[in-house]
């Protein structure tokens, strides 16, 4: 019955953590673009963003991942066995990376919080996509064990992340560029 709690559990920890750390980020490139208005909107913008990055990392996205470790942690406990495996070992690396992540976030909202940061948006953008990456792939580790498929359904996945990857970079490109367009025609039209 300990195994199925520590499951449980452990698979609302992952969702939480995860939303959490989608939402931070997305909060990391709106704190960043706020430089582009003007007073005082810029400084209420960067304010209101640092309280809701800070509650964010603090109340959401840290106790899921501590819920997410603690119950894997429950799950090895109960299933030893699975330390024997190969595929549990390429998970836990890509875990690794995504503390790694997870710690990087809480130093870029430091930075932020005090004006030290040199992430523009366009790389927070990019950056916002390793989690979807690594959760891809561990999900597929999960799923599939041992039995990971190398034939070309798994090349069909990556295709698809790339692409979804792709086409968010490309749509926050013509965003900004539709923006820089909007703001050189308003500049150049005669004030009546």
């Amino acid at each position: 019955m300990a195994y199925f709690w520590f499951k449980a559990f452990h698979i609302i920890g992952v969702v939480v953590w995860f939303a959490g750390l989608f939402y931070l980020v997305r909060l990391f490139i709106y704190h960043v673009e706020a430089n582009d208005e003007p007073e005082p909107a810029q400084s209420i913008l960067k304010k209101q963003y640092g309280l809701m990055e800070k509650r964010l990392l603090n109340i959401i996205t840290t106790p899921g991942m501590l819920v997410t470790v603690v119950c894997a942690i429950g799950l090895l406990v109960v299933q030893p066995d699975w330390l024997k495996q190969g595929w549990l070992h390429a998970k836990l690396t890509f875990v690794v990376l995504l503390l790694g992540y997870h710690y990087y976030c809480t130093r870029l909202m430091k930075q932020l919080a005090a004006g030290t940061c040199r992430w523009s948006g366009q790389q927070l953008r990019a950056l916002n996509e390793a989690p979807t990456v690594l959760l891809v792939v561990i999900v597929l580790l999960v799923v599939f064990k041992s039995s990971f498929p190398t034939d070309i359904t798994v090349w069909v996945i990556f295709g698809m992340v790339v692409a979804m990857v792709a086409t968010i970079q490309l749509y926050a490109r013509k965003r900004r560029l539709d923006k820089e367009k909007l703001l050189a025609e308003s500049a150049s039209e005669p004030s009546a």
